[in-house]
């Protein structure tokens, strides 16, 4: 009788194996949904949906882009502790999320909780003024706000975002605070610059075409090196600032997701970034690819969930 409960047991696991096997070969068979952490109509989604866009025709399946706002842009990391490993959710994965645990308690382990599949672009944080604004330089504004303490505020994406991290860097290099106003995304955070209600904004790429019409005034932007989209912006390092905030961002999925499912996904992102389509959009929009696959971004994950401990404390974020 023994012998027989357990002959079953193991013609029903071998059964289960072959199923989840069958369903990992057909994957996918069904649209794909993607989360996107930050709200509609900034660079990070319409970066997104051009990702989604070109991923799906390699996949032959459609790739739906779906908001989700909020926390950090770590809501779709959330989402992901009750997401199937099956592949059919998705999500953004900016370096927010491997900050987010040291400011506040968060319901994620970004390494535990996470499987990172592909990074495919960096964003670019750029500090700008009002064309209006008095400011002509970095410099100006920064004597400025050390003659009055206070007076200068600046608007980003959301509290805790690498946008605001630039600015905490440059107040304590410089001796002075900047006031912060967090918005929902970028396109709130340019409108309230263009409408006056802000003084100053650090904004990703999607500041682009206001710099061209010359409505605002880009000042400095937080990279290593200058960016190709702005050849003649200086970094922050070049006019005097220890300010450089790197920032990939990449794709990610529930724990447990199957290795041949990551293959597949980390294929498409990278078939991706040659689709003229998407080319198009990173274009236009300033952004720098940069791919790293599965295993590299997952490292890279867990060398940044280590480093953010003390960036976080040096900062005084968590104050």
């Amino acid at each position: 009788m023994q012998r027989r409960t357990w002959g079953a047991v193991a013609c029903a696991v071998a059964a289960l194996w072959a199923t989840g096997a069958q369903a990992q070969a057909n994957y996918p068979n069904q649209p794909i949904t993607l989360l996107v952490p930050y709200a509609a109509g900034g660079t990070t989604d319409v970066l997104a949906r051009a990702l989604a866009n070109s991923m799906g025709k390699l996949l032959k399946q459609s790739v739906i882009v779906e908001n989700r706002p909020g926390a950090g842009g770590s809501m779709g990391v959330v989402e992901m502790l009750k997401t199937k490993p099956d592949g059919y959710k998705l999500t953004l994965t900016p370096v927010g999320i491997f900050r987010q645990p040291y400011l506040q308690k968060t319901p994620y382990d970004p390494i535990r909780d996470v499987t990172y599949i592909a990074s495919f672009a960096t964003y670019d944080f750029i500090l700008g003024v009002s064309a209006t604004a008095p400011h002509k330089t970095l410099k100006d504004l920064v004597d400025y706000a050390k003659k009055n303490p206070g007076a200068i505020d600046y608007g980003t994406p959301g509290k805790y975002s690498g946008n605001q991290v630039a600015m905490v860097l440059l107040g304590k290099a410089v001796g002075t605070e900047f006031v912060h106003v967090p918005f929902k995304g970028d396109a709130e955070n340019v409108n309230a610059l263009l409408a006056g209600h802000i003084k100053s904004s650090v904004s990703t790429n999607s500041i682009m075409t206001f710099i061209e019409s010359g409505k605002v005034r880009p000042l400095a932007i937080a990279s290593e090196q200058r960016s190709p989209a702005f050849p003649n912006l200086p970094t922050f390092k070049e006019q005097g600032y220890d300010v450089v905030v790197p920032s990939p961002l990449g794709v990610g999925g529930p724990k447990g997701l199957p290795q041949p499912i990551v293959e597949k996904l980390d294929a498409a992102v990278k078939a991706a970034l040659q689709d003229p389509d998407f080319q198009r959009v990173v274009k236009n929009y300033g952004i720098r690819t940069d791919y790293r696959d599965a295993k590299t971004y997952t490292e890279f994950a867990r060398t940044t969930f280590s480093g953010e401990k003390a960036l976080v404390q040096s900062m005084g974020l968590n104050d």
